[in-house]
């Protein structure tokens, strides 16, 4: 699909080139003509200006054709206006043919440029009156075939269509590595959607397994021992794919920026003792410590209640990995024009090579944070992506005694 995507984007763009190269050339040739025209109506004029000084000096030569040169005519006007003792050469090409150009040239005194047809295509010509003392005593008329012009177009047409046609080669080998380039990024995310997409469809497979072999169990034997055992046990499983699909819904919100987040100022310090209070009874029941260390009130600008599902995805992450008798310890301060927040555990701590990856979605390593104590391997990735949607950021590493160590930034705000 994303290869189609690509020859389309290239053919798209070859297309569009290619007409920009057809209305340039069109205009290029269109305006190359005119110009061409443009002098060649020049140089018949120069040349029967030239003729009539000649003729003026009284130097009557013979008009000899010269190469790539206009054709000359010339005739004596009588007293009466006819026109008389015409002479040309060659007679072929260049007869006086614009004879009633020529008699308008004498009648109005002043030159003009006609096409008239000739033995060999149409003629351009000009028609000259020569006076003298007041008098028409001759006209000359220059020409030249109009297909001297147009085989100088013709030539221009022969070089502009190669120069073209290589253009489109080369933006069509272009065009398919820009794309190529181009796609890379949506190949990537398609990609990541298609993992995605796959990791949640194995995490919802295995707790709707696990609910269909246990209700077949009751639906053969209502009345087995262990029911209640049994329906416990499904009553867990529907919760967790409760909580995977919120996590989801919450990640597919963010992914479109739909996902409602306040920007207020509100009390850092006040959000983490809330969020540890929550934690307390869990802290107890597991024969673990939590310290909450904060210098009282830290200004913070963002979400409250987002701030707190952050330090709550934290805490939860901190406390399935810290073992009987350690200390999770949660913490608030102001730093550098900073809010910032820590959760640090003594837990084994975060290896090495999974430090770039923890906060990756479903993320699939042995002993990962992300994947042990019945975690969905979202909320970290929750956490981050609300922590950028405030303007902060959220970061892993581990303390100086071995434990992870989770610091959550938010802009600074006075009251």
């Amino acid at each position: 699909m994303l290869d189609s995507i690509r020859r389309r984007l290239t053919l798209g763009f070859v297309s569009i080139l290619a007409l920009i190269l057809i209305v340039f050339g069109v205009l290029m040739v269109f305006l190359f003509r005119e110009q061409a025209y443009a002098q060649q109506d020049e140089l018949l004029l120069q040349e029967a200006k030239s003729k009539a000084e000649s003729l003026l000096a009284g130097r009557e030569e013979a008009f000899i054709p010269t190469p790539g040169r206009p054709y000359a005519a010339w005739a004596e006007v009588e007293p009466d206006g006819r026109l008389s003792r015409p002479s040309s050469a060659p007679a072929a090409v260049l007869d006086l043919l614009a004879e009633e150009h020529a008699r308008r040239a004498v009648r109005d005194r002043e030159s003009s440029l006609a096409t008239v047809e000739g033995h060999e295509g149409d003629l351009r010509v000009a028609s000259f009156p020569v006076v003298r003392e007041g008098k028409v005593v001759a006209v000359i008329q220059t020409g030249q075939l109009r297909q001297e012009v147009q085989g100088n177009v013709n030539r221009l047409i022969v070089v502009l269509l190669p120069v073209g046609l290589g253009a489109l080669v080369l933006a069509g080998v272009g065009g398919l590595f820009m794309s190529r380039r181009a796609m890379r990024p949506v190949r990537e995310s398609f990609e990541r959607q298609r993992t995605f997409v796959a990791d949640a469809s194995h995490e919802l497979k295995s707790p709707l397994s696990l609910v269909k072999i246990n209700a077949e169990v009751l639906l053969r034997d209502p009345y087995v021992p262990d029911a209640k055992e049994i329906l416990g046990y499904q009553l867990s499983e529907i919760d967790r794919m409760n909580a995977l699909l919120t996590d989801l819904l919450t990640l597919a919100r963010l992914d479109a920026g739909k996902l409602a987040v306040k920007q207020e100022p509100f009390d850092l310090a006040n959000a983490i003792s809330e969020t540890a209070e929550r934690f307390s009874a869990r802290a107890f029941a597991e024969g673990k410590r939590l310290e909450v260390r904060h210098s009282g009130k830290v200004l913070a600008w963002g979400d409250a209640e987002r701030t707190s599902q952050i330090l709550a995805a934290l805490l939860d992450n901190a406390f399935r990995f810290t073992p009987p008798g350690g200390l999770v310890t949660v913490g608030g301060r102001a730093r550098d024009g900073r809010a910032e927040a820590t959760v640090t555990d003594t837990g084994a701590g975060i290896p090495a090579e999974q430090l770039s990856r923890i906060f990756d979605r479903f993320y699939r390593a042995e002993s990962a944070r992300t994947r042990e104590g019945g975690s969905t391997g979202l909320g970290l990735s929750i956490a981050r992506d609300l922590a950028r949607a405030q303007g902060g950021e959220l970061t892993a590493g581990n303390a100086q005694d071995g434990g992870a160590c989770f610091t959550l930034t938010l802009p600074a705000k006075s009251f």
